[in-house]
């Protein structure tokens, strides 16, 4: 039976890893392909908008060359004579000036009159093709296909004086041609292999030649796939390629293809699926020996221990514990037990640490709080007692000092009623509506409350058994606290509310404009002395209203918090009420049964 056992434990868990491995195996190989092609497909586009960056600034930098020629006095001169042999002769001198592999002038109507192709000038006689009156009158750049080879050329136009106002004498046109030169330029700024093709030609390519001869038998994929990335085999080297046609309507037909080589960027995946398959390998023999040893070690003592922690887990610190089984079960069981014995020792000194850490924000938060009051209450004071002070400025300074004595007095009104949290409730029949009308009453008197506009939708009549003193305490804290967030904004500070009733619940919503709460404090925002962005307070109103809420069986909720509405809720659960109201009566029927 035991044999039977292990061999059970044995192959289940050597199963169990080979199929987690082959799994992970599988995952990882296709994440990680997925991930090449991605990374490649973003290449190839990044590719493209380098390309045309570049393309972008070489149009800028022909068509400030084109304007400098056309403004040059001297060709402006040339220009003016209706002889074309004159015109040729005196355009070397401004090809060679221009550095341009392309230089052309055209007359005033658009025809061409010099032309020179890479240091080879036109004698005027055979017609030249390729060359239209667009390249010459339009303002944007054309490409020009000439004898096999590619330019891109930008012209401009020559005025005998101003643009505006005077004469139109022809055009000048220069260009750049696109070579293998410029398309090692390009690959090496978008690294990546790339071909132009004219008219379904390549004119110039980084591939070798072999590998340029068999991108012309697959021509018509290559060209057939803009911008989206599509697979290519050349001499057997998988490729991801991408096309963009680059001409305009009337020019020959441009389109730029870039290549990336799969193969290379992917030849760590197959140097990772070995990795992997060790990795495999060496897990299934290590799960072997694991298995084989913990199928001879699984006793009584193991299942004791893994009582003993859900006994720890579930609060038990008493669980007993029987020191049976394998030597390293035992020190396991030891430690174990000693580990348990700390852990039970640090909780009631975290406990202890948590109450003197409460302690001490309360002290601080108070102190500080007290010391802001009772300096102003007696600096304010001092200055009563000088006779220079005039009335106005004497009820002035009784102003401050009697808001400093009501802040200390309110401080102190919230200890009190934060330490008496958790006694029992005092409950009364009140009106719901009525409470929220006079904790607004209190609030408008509070100084956070000036310039503050209220609103109250007409609510329902909801006659209640509750503590009213605390809930109007609470509805009065979440009020003030609506306040103060409300006049941190930079608009007019209002504060809205609202009540509604279900079966089960009675809610109250408080929705300010303010900022909105911080993310900062979201997370200990019903935390004693909690509080940001606020000039007075010890940070106990949420807090008390929290937990008056919680003594009704209720809560008090961030419902919403953004910029120009944040909203609070105050719940309580009519169940709870419901029993306030039973164990009321009841008293009232003992006091009355008493006998006097």
């Amino acid at each position: 039976m035991a044999m039977r056992m292990r061999t059970t434990l044995l192959l289940s868990l050597v199963s169990v890893s080979f199929g987690l491995a082959a799994l992970s195996l599988l995952a990882v190989h296709t994440i990680v392909a997925k991930q090449i092609r991605n990374e490649i497909s973003l290449d190839l586009e990044h590719s493209i908008l380098t390309f045309q960056n570049i393309q972008a600034q070489r149009r800028q930098m022909l068509s400030r060359e084109a304007s400098l020629l056309a403004d040059l006095p001297v060709l402006k001169s040339l220009m003016t004579t209706d002889d074309g042999p004159t015109i040729r002769d005196g355009a070397k001198d401004f090809y060679r000036l221009s550095g341009c592999d392309f230089f052309g002038l055209a007359d005033a109507n658009g025809d061409l009159v010099a032309l020179f192709q890479q240091g080879v000038p036109w004698d005027g006689a055979k017609p030249v093709s390729g060359i239209n009156e667009a390249v010459f009158t339009s303002t944007e750049s054309h490409y020009v296909l000439r004898n096999g080879q590619l330019y891109e050329v930008s012209s401009q136009p020559i005025y005998f004086g101003s643009a505006l106002s005077g004469t139109r004498l022809g055009y000048v046109a220069v260009g750049y041609a696109v070579n293998n030169q410029v398309v090692r330029e390009v690959s090496e700024a978008a690294a990546a292999e790339v071909i132009f093709f004219a008219d379904r030609e390549i004119v110039a390519t980084t591939l070798a030649a072999k590998v340029q001869q068999e991108s012309l038998d697959q021509k018509e994929a290559l060209l057939n796939h803009p911008l989206n990335s599509a697979d290519l085999w050349l001499v057997r080297e998988h490729y991801i390629q991408a096309s963009v046609t680059l001409s305009r309507a009337g020019d020959p037909l441009i389109q730029l293809v870039v290549l990336k080589s799969y193969d290379k960027a992917s030849r760590y995946l197959t140097q990772l699926n070995h990795l992997l398959a060790a990795l495999v390998a060496f897990v299934l023999v290590v799960s072997g020996a694991l298995a084989i040893y913990i199928s001879r070690t699984i006793t009584l003592p193991l299942e004791n221990l893994v009582l003993g922690a859900r006994a720890l887990g579930a609060g038990n610190f008493d669980y007993p514990f029987q020191n049976k089984g394998a030597r390293e079960i035992q020190e396991l069981s030891i430690a174990f037990d000693r580990m348990r014995t700390r852990l039970q020792n640090s909780q009631q000194e975290l406990l202890a640490s948590e109450r003197l850490a409460t302690i001490g924000r309360m002290a601080s938060s108070i102190s500080h709080d007290l010391r802001h009051y009772l300096s102003a209450v007696y600096a304010n004071a001092e200055f009563l007692g000088y006779d220079a002070v005039s009335p106005s400025e004497r009820a002035e300074l009784l102003s401050e000092v009697r808001l400093g004595v009501e802040g200390m007095t309110e401080l102190i009104d919230s200890l009190l009623l934060f330490s008496r949290t958790g006694q029992a409730l005092q409950p009364t029949y009140e009106s719901l509506p009525f409470l929220v009308e006079r904790a607004l009453q209190l609030v408008r008197a509070h100084p956070d409350a000036q310039d503050v506009s209220f609103a109250f939708d007409t609510p329902p009549q909801i006659d209640v058994w509750m503590d009213a003193l605390k809930v109007e305490r609470a509805i009065y804290n979440l009020l003030l606290n609506g306040c103060q967030a409300a006049k941190l904004n930079l608009r007019a500070a209002s504060v809205h509310i609202s009540v509604s009733e279900t079966d089960e619940w009675i809610r109250l919503y408080i929705t300010d404009n303010g900022p909105g709460v911080p993310d900062s404090i979201r997370v200990t925002l019903f935390q004693p002395f909690v509080s940001e962005g606020k000039q007075g307070g010890a940070g106990l109103g949420l807090t008390l209203a929290s937990k008056i809420a919680q003594e009704h069986g209720g809560s008090v909720a961030l419902e919403e918090s953004q910029a120009g509405r944040t909203v609070f809720s105050l719940s309580l659960a009519k169940a709870t009420l419901g029993k306030l109201a039973e164990s009321a009566q009841q008293l009232h029927r003992e006091t009355t049964a008493m006998p006097h």
